[in-house]
């Protein structure tokens, strides 16, 4: 999921949630016996959310049921991108190994997961390694987050990662390319003791 689409999931679930206990405990207040504010929508205990009145009261204007439905297909519209969005799949579950026959084979995106994230584990100067599989099974890319240990030479890091971790994985499953995204992190150095 992209920045910009996880930024606009959390803002848009925040500010719905917001509206919907805004709403839902106003109401509730008013409903355990609480005095509303004058401007408030609901008089009291007993008072319906609509009235009859509010409910009939533009349906003989022309402009009224045209903006009605174009304000819901929009709304609808917004919610069918947004949960395309947030359902697609994120991760790939399986990358195409051309074995030379013109057949080629599958090997489980987990798989080459977990194999990657051992070896770039197992890095000098490497305390944690996560690497997500993502693009198309005929083109996969790979993002890679390493926690470095204190004192450890990034550009080093780096270095140790492509020409072994991913370069064995490239080589292994037969890949023309692996792009790779890759977040480096470096561990806070603990409080030392001086004398």
């Amino acid at each position: 999921m992209s920045t910009v689409l996880r930024t606009v999931n959390r803002v848009l679930l925040g500010f719905i949630g917001l509206v919907l206990v805004a709403l839902g405990g106003s109401v509730l207040a008013v409903g355990l016996g609480l005095n509303p504010p004058a401007w408030w929508i609901h008089d009291g205990r007993h008072d319906v959310l609509l009235s009859e009145a509010e409910r009939t009261r533009w349906r003989d204007d022309d402009w009224w049921w045209p903006t009605v439905i174009a304000v819901l297909a929009v709304l609808v519209l917004l919610a069918l991108w947004w949960l395309t969005a947030v359902l697609r799949r994120r991760r790939l579950s399986e990358v195409l190994v051309d074995t030379g026959d013109g057949a080629g084979a599958l090997l489980r995106g987990r798989a080459l997961e977990g194999v990657l994230t051992t070896d770039a584990g197992n890095l000098d100067g490497v305390a944690r390694a996560h690497v997500l599989l993502t693009g198309r099974r005929d083109a996969p890319a790979t993002r890679v987050r390493l926690l470095l240990k204190p004192n450890v030479d990034a550009g080093e890091a780096l270095h140790d990662l492509t020409t072994g971790a991913l370069a064995h994985a490239r080589n292994s499953a037969g890949l023309a390319s692996l792009p790779t995204e890759v977040r480096l992190k470096a561990v806070k150095h603990g409080a030392e003791r001086v004398s």
